[in-house]
């Protein structure tokens, strides 16, 4: 059993970084961001067609790099929580939770007692394949495993004191787009009312000694989210990365194939 790197750097009030692969289940593309220094990887399951097998790949690159496998869940039943942390989550990012019911319901299937119900087993990854003492184990994962809810409805906006005020989750984590649609303004980042949800989200996590953040394209705009408290930042996926290697690729060479 390790520490937890993205959690150790928040406690000590340090900003953390990860990345994603994206579309892509490599180990390898997971591998080569541990190896340049990211804190954590952005495991993404609700959008990408991973099975727990890929997951279980990539975390164990992240496991041979020392870096974070932050899962984000399908939701659905209670073991859509367990089954990504034994396949070697370090860390769930949960979608959509819309009110402080919905966070305490998270809770309960991402921890263990005296915090939850999750799931009991023991040979996982985190445990050490059962190496690990099971009550030495669920009280490191309790204090060494962090929970993410994603804040991407205006419902879950109003109600971001209750969310915030849940015992459990570390992270208030904004999902701009879906949160710009809930709104009736999709893709309006700027907009008055996406930009006075972020100011909620910011004050709700200050009073209440939560960790807050969200994806953001580049460092200069990172900068301003910190000056706000954010420290917890999501910037760069395989898929684009590509695309614009490629893309300038195929630009320089636009002249000699005559097209």
């Amino acid at each position: 059993m390790r520490a937890n790197r993205i959690l150790a750097r928040l406690r000590e009030g340090g900003a953390t970084l990860v990345a994603s692969p994206s579309s892509y289940d490599s180990p390898k593309i997971v591998e080569l961001l541990g190896l340049l220094d990211f804190d954590g990887v952005w495991i993404d399951m609700e959008h990408m067609d991973y099975g727990y097998e890929h997951v279980y790949a990539m975390a164990l690159a992240c496991r041979a790099t020392r870096i974070e496998a932050m899962v984000r869940i399908r939701r659905g039943q209670y073991w859509s929580y367990s089954r990504a942390l034994e396949s070697g989550a370090t860390g769930l990012m949960v979608p959509h939770c819309r009110s402080g019911a919905d966070a305490a319901e998270i809770v309960r299937w991402s921890r263990f007692h005296p915090e939850g119900m999750r799931g009991m087993d023991g040979v996982e990854p985190a445990a050490d394949y059962g190496l690990a003492p099971m009550a030495d184990y669920m009280a490191h994962a309790n204090r060494e495993t962090f929970i993410a809810v994603q804040i991407e409805d205006r419902e879950a906006v109003d109600d971001i004191d209750a969310i915030a005020a849940t015992p459990g989750v570390d992270i208030l984590f904004i999902g701009p787009a879906d949160l710009s649609q809930s709104y009736g303004i999709p893709l309006q980042m700027q907009h008055d009312l996406m930009l006075r949800a972020v100011d909620r989200v910011a004050a709700a996590a200050a009073r209440h000694g939560k960790w807050w953040g969200l994806p953001v394209a580049s460092a200069e705009i990172a900068a301003r989210y910190y000056e706000q408290g954010a420290r917890f930042f999501a910037c760069g996926a395989a898929v684009i990365i590509l695309q614009r290697g490629f893309r300038q690729i195929r630009e320089a060479f636009a002249p000699l194939l005559g097209r």
